[in-house]
């Protein structure tokens, strides 16, 4: 393995970490739009407070893509092949939650409202259970061949460890975005959602615990990079636990950090985990490797070369329109 090549694995992962972390909080929106509000207009409340940024945050997940395709192609070619059912669904889920936004802006009657606020509500639940789903397949290892032909069948990707790493994204998602609302809220919605968080904490403790335990016997993860593997995941509950209590003592902005850091320690958790690798085969003998997986010195030292331009205007860009939007709280009357 080249540094190039390790440096566009890592970028990989931070891109999909950091999809967790923004869109994390747009999908929980989304799924508190039933679970927390209690009208129709808190419902358009929650939505008007992630209208400046979910867009965006999508972009995480699409820059994620056409980082695999360019840098490991071989990577993405089995990735999506493999998984294409699943990342169709995700993609369907992703799209018609998108499109609830503004038809739910421009409904015409009531009828139309419901109808749109419950595709929102659909799409951000499925779009972070599958997107985990998909993650934590790959971490026991599927079927494959030494050219890295994935076969998924219905197994491969339902099983004990994908469901309940679906369910583990998906609820991480929900108090990460309970979180954001205590933080663009007043009144009502804001105690609520700080009560429902404060709450729903208990059942995330269970939940890490039995994703470890699948991880542990599943998966080769605590074998191969025990120590790594074991620190992440402390650091995990530790982040879990800061988050509880942050919002029980009512600091809602370390809240709000601890419950995204949740998100980026899992994601930071899988891909400790299949390194050297980045796809598992289930007999051991066909991994899909870094070094064997990644494009061309050349066409690496050009990503290199224009990420080094384009990110710090990225990220520059992004601050900026989350600092303009800092005081556009929402009055609940």
């Amino acid at each position: 393995m080249t540094i190039l090549q390790i440096l566009w694995f890592v970028v990989i992962a931070v891109l999909f970490a950091g999809f967790l972390f923004f869109e994390g909080f747009d999908f929980g929106a989304g799924m508190a739009t039933r679970l927390l509000a209690n009208n129709d207009s808190e419902r358009q409340t929650i939505l008007r407070s992630i209208a400046p940024h979910w867009d965006g945050n999508e972009v995480w997940l699409i820059t994620a893509g056409g980082a695999m395709f360019a840098s490991f192609p071989l990577w993405y070619a089995s990735l999506f092949s493999g998984y294409y059912i699943l990342l169709f669904l995700t993609l369907i889920a992703l799209i018609f939650r998108g499109v609830s936004f503004e038809f739910t802006a421009h409904a015409q009657n009531a009828f139309q409202r419901s109808l749109w606020l419950w595709t929102n509500f659909i799409g951000s639940v499925s779009a972070p259970f599958l997107l985990g789903m998909l993650l934590t397949s790959m971490m026991q290892g599927v079927p494959m061949d030494a050219q890295g032909n994935v076969w998924a069948g219905f197994f491969v990707v339902v099983n004990w460890l994908s469901v309940v790493g679906g369910l583990a994204v998906a609820y991480l998602s929900l108090i990460h975005g309970l979180h954001f609302i205590s933080l663009k809220t007043k009144n009502s919605l804001h105690n609520r959602a700080i009560n429902m968080a404060d709450k729903l904490y208990w059942l995330v403790y269970p939940v890490l615990v039995i994703f470890a335990l699948l991880a542990i016997f599943q998966t080769d993860f605590f074998t191969k990079h025990l120590m790594t593997s074991l620190f992440i995941v402390i650091l995990l509950v530790l982040a879990t636990l800061l988050g509880h209590l942050a919002i029980h003592y009512g600091h809602n902005a370390y809240a709000f950090s601890a419950s995204g850091l949740s998100l980026i320690l899992v994601i930071a958790f899988i891909f400790n985990g299949i390194f050297p690798r980045v796809m598992v085969s289930n007999n051991g003998k066909h991994d899909l490797l870094i070094s064997t997986a990644s494009a061309s010195s050349l066409t690496l030292e050009i990503m290199t070369g224009v990420l080094a331009v384009l990110l710090p205007i990225v990220l520059i860009y992004s601050a900026w329109s989350y600092w303009i939007q800092r005081k556009k709280f929402v009055d609940i009357k």
